[in-house]
């Protein structure tokens, strides 16, 4: 706004003016009308452009906070509660305890929002500089580099929620290049793109499929189908049993053709969604993806990646290949350490990622060198868990998508929805 100066000699009504504009310059003119008696100063305003809104760039690299100056992010997709729980959504109770979640900056929505919003546009970017001749290494620098920035990695504050998955055709999950990896993308590949971002520990755990040539189109159209059936079916007292059994109905409603043979989509069995805690990326729950008995009720609150694998090979993963996710245990065992690299490693871990996921990658950005003998100690000693690539078999194909979903008091927010899926 424009402050008015008290010094005027001509009383005026001054007409409001725009918020968003600069202040203006003010430059003295003296009226010299003859009988004016003495000179009296007038001003004359000049007004200069308004600012202009901060655009983000491409590939992204502005932080969000530059663009939501207001520090207000976009709120997901909204789906109201079915059934026995439809009266949630006009509840003044339950109104009441969202407002006083959003004032509580440990609960508040805006974490996991500004994260979701990252995801977002760092994912958009993704889809559109991604293509066949990268590096896996390329891959991963551009999406993390770009996360890195949007979200102002801060820390333990703010940054990576775990590192980025990249898996290629049969392996379906756990899998990002380490130093020296030379695997390149081919135009027949299926690449299993899985970021994470989080917020002070509230992470967005979201996942998608890219392809090259249609082949595998309907295998990526049935695992996107599925993954929007578990979340269209998740919900406050909805027993996870219950969504397994409708992914999985869902999944195997589809089949591929390929070289004239065709191949039914299987869900893989013993891979699921799961629950996400703060800082916390397997929160305790899993909702599987075929149908069980799980008793285990979704509650009010909670956070859940729903995330889906189809496969057109045998429908179950094994760990195989070189591992390069690892993780510090939640509530790990003290125990004496003979290996003072462990020790040092352990406390790089601990004040770098916390209990966060990490890679061999980012140990190597933090600064560490000859690590491995110690990572192992550590991983043996039941401190840190490892998590290795996991595998259908060879010559199938895997595809995968995933939402984390917020089951708020009156709505369930897809907190992870955008354009793309």
């Amino acid at each position: 706004m424009i402050s008015k100066d008290d010094k005027q000699v001509e009383p005026k009504s001054i007409a409001p003016q725009d918020h968003e504009e600069d202040d203006v310059e003010e430059d003295d003119v003296v009226d010299e009308t003859p009988g004016a008696g003495e000179e009296t100063k007038k001003k004359k305003k000049k007004k200069k452009s308004k600012k202009k809104k901060v655009q983000q760039s491409d590939p992204p690299r502005v932080g969000l906070s530059k663009i939501f100056t207001n520090g207000v992010y976009p709120e997901g997709e909204i789906q109201p509660y079915k059934d026995d729980n439809s009266w949630r959504t006009t509840s003044e109770e339950k109104r009441y305890d969202e407002r006083m979640a959003m004032e509580d900056p440990e609960i508040t929505y805006q974490s996991i929002r500004r994260a979701a919003e990252v995801h977002r546009q760092v994912r958009q970017s993704a889809r559109k500089h991604i293509r066949p001749g990268m590096t896996m290494t390329e891959i991963a620098n551009l999406i993390e580099d770009g996360s890195r920035a949007l979200v102002e990695e801060t820390g333990l504050e703010s940054g990576i929620g775990f590192p980025t998955g990249l898996s290629l055709n049969h392996c379906a999950a756990h899998y990002t290049p380490n130093a020296g990896d030379t695997n390149v993308l081919q135009s027949g590949d299926v690449l299993k793109i899985d970021i994470g971002v989080h917020v002070k520990g509230r992470i967005v755990d979201s996942a998608f499929t890219l392809n090259f040539e249609p082949t595998y189109d309907r295998l990526i159209e049935a695992v996107k189908a599925a993954t929007d059936t578990g979340v269209r079916e998740s919900g406050i007292d909805v027993r996870l049993g219950e969504i397994g059994g409708a992914i999985q109905e869902t999944m195997e409603s589809y089949e591929v053709e390929v070289n004239g043979k065709i191949y039914p989509v299987k869900s893989i069995e013993n891979l699921s969604g799961h629950s996400i805690g703060l800082y916390q990326i397997h929160g305790g729950k899993s909702v599987q993806l075929v149908k069980n008995d799980d008793q285990t009720k979704m509650e009010e609150g909670e956070y859940f990646a729903i995330e889906t694998f189809g496969s057109t090979g045998r429908g179950r993963v094994v760990e195989s290949g070189e591992c390069s996710h690892y993780a510090k245990i939640i509530d790990a065992p003290r125990v004496p350490l003979r290996l003072t690299s462990a020790k040092s490693l352990l406390k790089s871990i601990s004040s770098n990622f916390g209990t966060l996921p990490f890679c061999r990658r980012y140990l190597d950005r933090v600064g560490e060198s000859k690590y491995l003998l110690a990572l192992n100690h550590l991983v043996q000693q039941g401190i840190v868990q490892d998590y290795p690539p996991l595998c259908d078999a060879k010559g199938s194909m895997t595809a995968q998508f995933e939402h984390t979903i917020l089951l708020r008091p009156t709505v369930k927010e897809v907190i992870s929805r955008g354009d793309d899926y």
